[in-house]
């Protein structure tokens, strides 16, 4: 055989390859209203950029021939910039792990960690080859632990795009974001033909774990969309956010003229948005569009503790992680979920140096005995030592109301803001108004000849004496009482000045978060 041959066969393995499973199981995918695992990567990554890597690495099929064994994996570009993929492959053996699977799988994580690059995994799989026994277990911890000891070094970022099941879901758990398609996604550890088994319920896989129930019940989904296009176009936006690895400064973005023009616009309509009355709601998020580039806001789990608004967007091109109470939603207070939904991502900006700007409007932690007894204490401690922890630039904005302990969490000067500043209709205190006169005034308002009018002189003798932003800028807990339509002026102008902070934690091994 000459080398022409040689090639020609070459070829032709390859060829076989990249058919995947054939053009019968091709179909069936698409019926299901799935596409290809080479057709994702091609939606996913710049044009003409995609690299395979160990194509040939595989175990023997039923012909004993290689077929790519259920996973592409490579490397490509996102706006021009690298990352490191693998894309499973349902029509061959169902996208099932086993041994050389997994094998493929850490050896392109091995290679996203080294060149300091994301790694980015379309999950589309049936679950574990159960013909390999251990050795497909084995595979499995080998990416779980590479999904640990890789956290906080380069982003990783997972999207279900069919079913991922049993063990398989642990992997997209480690990761920081999970992306979801609706109706053809699902994530569960028991399928329901188990379920069904063992309980005789009749259960859809949808139902139990699809896009929806994971990014409004379980939270373990932070982005949904109607379609494969549409889900593999946001993971580029959120990749648009984020540097490479942990040792890399964000990209920052030119700011068109236009966008500058549209600033002072912007600013005006501020004032108009937070109403004075603290107990009336509005939409956080048009406070955060008018402040942000071009309005330009990538919410993370916009339906999930629909109480704090949390994503990124950028100021004059600075990409940073916004945190904001959404008075919309239980008065913007702090619940378990909350709580859970605001620390991780304070956790995951510090990691990869994304400032956070904090809009604070909050009432407090939510009371209650279910929230008591399911542990608001513990999982708001989060919050304090997220917040304590990050040595990122960390700015506050008190919008409107900021009581309590809440106050005290949510990146206050006690924990390590390195600015915050009030709008002059803000309030901090101890207590809203109204409950802090109803004690301090008691005996009074008790024998007052007329109580209402008497409780409501003494709330709004508190509200003036105590609650107002002056009295915590005496003391230096507010830098700067600013007009609302300088907020992005003055939030800007202290990131410039806070981006070459270095701030460096007591030596330790790590500390012990409250989980």
């Amino acid at each position: 055989m000459d080398i022409y041959e040689k090639i020609e066969e070459m070829e032709y393995q390859r060829t076989k390859i990249q058919s995947g499973g054939g053009e019968e199981r091709i179909q069936a995918q698409y019926e299901r209203g799935k596409q290809t695992a080479r057709e994702r990567i091609t939606i996913l990554l710049d044009d003409d950029s995609f690299v395979e890597l160990n194509p040939f690495i595989h175990g023997k099929n039923e012909e004993g021939h290689s077929v790519g064994e259920g996973v592409v994996t490579g490397y490509g570009k996102i706006g021009g910039r690298l990352v490191f993929l693998f894309s499973q492959d349902f029509t061959v053996y169902g996208g099932a792990v086993g041994e050389m699977h997994a094998l493929k799988i850490t050896k392109v994580m091995d290679l996203a960690v080294e060149n300091g690059a994301p790694i980015i995994g379309l999950n589309d799989s049936g679950g574990a080859k159960i013909q390999e026994g251990v050795l497909s277990l084995n595979g499995y911890g080998q990416i779980f632990y590479r999904n640990s000891i890789y956290s906080g070094v380069i982003p990783q970022i997972s999207v279900i795009m069919g079913p991922c099941a049993g063990g398989a879901v642990y992997s997209p758990a480690l990761t920081d974001f999970v992306f979801m398609v609706e109706n053809t996604s699902q994530m569960f550890i028991t399928g329901p033909k188990v379920i069904q088994s063992m309980t005789g319920v009749n259960i859809d896989a949808e139902e139990l774990g699809g896009a929806n129930v994971h990014s409004t019940l379980s939270g373990n989904a932070h982005f949904t969309s109607p379609s494969e296009e549409e889900v593999l176009n946001k993971v580029r936006q959120l990749v648009s956010f984020l540097p490479l690895n942990y040792k890399e400064k964000p990209p920052q973005k030119h700011v068109s003229l236009k966008e500058t023009q549209l600033e002072v616009d912007c600013a005006r309509r501020l004032i108009d948005v937070v109403p004075m009355d603290g107990k009336k709601p509005y939409d956080v998020r048009k406070v955060i569009e008018l402040i942000v580039d071009a309005g330009e806001f990538m919410e993370v789990q916009k339906d999930f503790a629909k109480n704090i608004v949390v994503g990124f967007g950028r100021i004059h091109g600075r990409p940073i992680g916004i945190i904001a109470n959404q008075p919309k939603y239980m008065a913007g207070g702090l619940d378990i979920n909350a709580s859970d939904k605001c620390s991780r991502f304070i956790r995951f900006c510090d990691c990869f140096n994304l400032p956070l700007l904090t809009f604070e409007d909050v009432s407090g932690f939510i009371p209650g005995i279910t929230q008591e007894h399911l542990g608001i204490i513990r999982h708001g401690a989060k919050i304090i030592f997220a917040y304590s922890e990050a040595t990122v630039p960390k700015i506050t904005v008190i919008l409107r109301k900021a009581y309590g302990g809440a106050y005290v969490a949510l990146n206050s000067k006690a924990v390590g803001a390195d600015q915050v500043f009030a709008w002059p209709n803000a309030e901090i205190a101890v207590m809203g108004p109204e409950g802090a006169a109803s004690i301090i005034f008691k005996e009074e308002i008790d024998h007052s000849e007329n109580s209402a009018e008497t409780k409501s002189a003494q709330v709004e003798e508190y509200r003036n004496k105590f609650a107002n932003p002056y009295i915590a800028a005496a003391s230096g807990m507010v830098d700067d009482i600013i007009h609302p339509s300088e907020t992005k002026k003055r939030v800007a102008s202290a990131l410039e000045m806070l981006q070459h902070k270095r701030k460096t934690l007591p030596e330790k091994k790590h500390g012990n978060i409250p989980f």
